[in-house]
């Protein structure tokens, strides 16, 4: 009996595993629990808590795996744990970390990394109320950032002046998960009321919402589908059976598609490959990462295929495209975070060539900045700036990663404005420089002006 087997470039996408060499072990993985997915990368580095007075994080480059040094160099700016912390997709040597301890900091990583343990933070916000649990950063404006309370409110930042841009208190229980939009127009959030939220970032006001997104009590992850402009839920039954649903974000009475996935407890994280339209869904608690094409269309997602793992993930995080290596035909990566240890995990399409694939790898997010934040706040809107990814246009190197760092060498941070103290502190030291000067000229003999 013959059967209709759709055509997919990605139907025989596949997970090569790490070798143990490549893995970076013996991580004392701080033991805070929360919402957070408890690491992050960009092209050239990964975050995550560990275990230590002051809420400390390690930030570690890619190219140096192997066994964790105890004592090495950390960030250790907070008095308290350290719940997230993200990358700004624009500088990659800015990263910001949140904590218990109420604050947001922004911190500068030199160009070679760490090389003793960092204390003193580029920027210190402050204004929620209680512990700060979520981060993330605008995806097209300039030193933007959201940041989520347990205060039940969502703070906007603009980091650069190191001010608030404005605050939403439509929440009264606490934030499970918030995500941009492709344009970073609006934000959309999940909720412990078991709602589901879209902010006018700018308002900041509810625009559309869903009370009873997922009847479970568990957490809900969400996700926006890139430039398929629909947004996806992860969370549960009321049998605690796991599920997700895609959503119109212009019309949340009721979702478009529902797929009902397995029975195990674990939160799911959700991640999205824009250029590929592959959708990742990854457990917390178990080793098992199940991925689907989307289209456009009803049926609006297919399952590809599942990577199967007996070492539960605490946490995932998937690197940005341009950091793939492209020649391997590697269309994602995924950082899985274990108990101790941390494992990328590549996904590789099969294919006999060796020359650039056009097919898989269509322009990507540059890493470029579309508007600056005053220019965002003031209504301008601007898709995310691309790139195209084949090599030539990379760099120096055949390795996007290798590439990625070499650009990011090229690219200054922000200079973070002084403080009043720091300020004053310049004045008397000018001041003091005038007396003397002045002094010098009285000795001569010379009438000072």
């Amino acid at each position: 009996m013959s059967h209709f087997v759709r055509a997919s470039k990605y139907r025989h996408v596949y997970v090569e595993s790490p070798k143990a060499e490549a893995c970076w072990t013996g991580i004392p993985v701080a033991t805070t629990q929360g919402e957070q997915s408890y690491i992050k990368g960009n092209t050239k580095y990964m975050a995550v808590a560990v275990q230590g007075g002051g809420g400390p994080f390690a930030v570690l480059p890619y190219n140096k795996p192997g066994r964790f040094v105890r004592g090495g160099p950390l960030v250790s700016g907070h008095t308290a744990s350290v719940l997230d912390f993200d990358f700004n997709p624009f500088h990659e040597q800015l990263v910001a970390s949140c904590s218990e301890d109420c604050t947001v900091k922004v911190w500068g990583i030199p160009e070679d990394g760490f090389t003793e343990t960092e204390t003193e933070a580029l920027i210190d916000l402050q204004g929620h109320g209680r512990k700060v649990t979520l981060l993330r950063f605008h995806p097209t404006a300039n030193n933007v950032l959201a940041s989520v309370s347990a205060d039940m409110t969502v703070k906007l930042w603009d980091i650069e002046a190191g001010m608030n841009i404005n605050t939403l208190s439509a929440h009264e229980q606490l934030i499970q998960d918030i995500v941009w939009d492709f344009y970073g127009n609006t934000y959309a959030t999940s909720c412990k009321d078991k709602s589901l939220r879209i902010i006018d970032a700018r308002s900041p006001q509810v625009a559309q919402s869903v009370a009873m997104a997922h009847e479970g009590a568990r957490s809900s992850k969400i996700t926006y589908l890139g430039t398929k402009e629909k947004l996806v839920s992860v969370g549960f039954t009321k049998q605690s059976q796991r599920q997700f649903k895609v959503w119109d974000p212009r019309n949340l009475s009721k979702e478009i598609k529902k797929m009902e996935i397995d029975q195990a407890a674990g939160v799911i994280l959700p991640f999205y490959d824009d250029e590929s339209s592959l959708l990742y869904l990854a457990g917390k608690g178990d080793g098992n990462i199940r991925y689907y094409e989307c289209v456009d269309e009803n049926p609006w997602c297919f399952a590809i295929s599942e990577f199967r793992s007996t070492t539960a993930a605490k946490g995932m995080a998937m690197i940005p495209k341009r950091g793939l290596n492209v020649m391997k035909c590697e269309t994602a990566r995924l950082l899985k975070l274990t108990s101790n240890s941390i494992e990328p995990l590549s996904f590789v399409v099969p294919r006999k060539s060796d020359a650039f694939q056009d097919d898989l790898f269509p322009p990507c997010f540059s890493g470029q900045a579309s508007h600056t934040a005053e220019e965002w706040v003031k209504g301008s809107e601007k898709a995310p700036m691309k790139m195209d990814m084949r090599p030539r246009n990379l760099g120096v190197s055949l390795d996007p990663v290798a590439a990625a760092a070499a650009a990011a060498k090229k690219k200054k941070a922000f200079a973070p404005l002084k403080s009043s103290k720091d300020m004053q502190k310049d004045l008397d030291a000018a001041m003091a420089r005038v007396a003397l000067l002045e002094k010098v000229i009285k000795d001569a003999g010379l009438r000072v002006p």
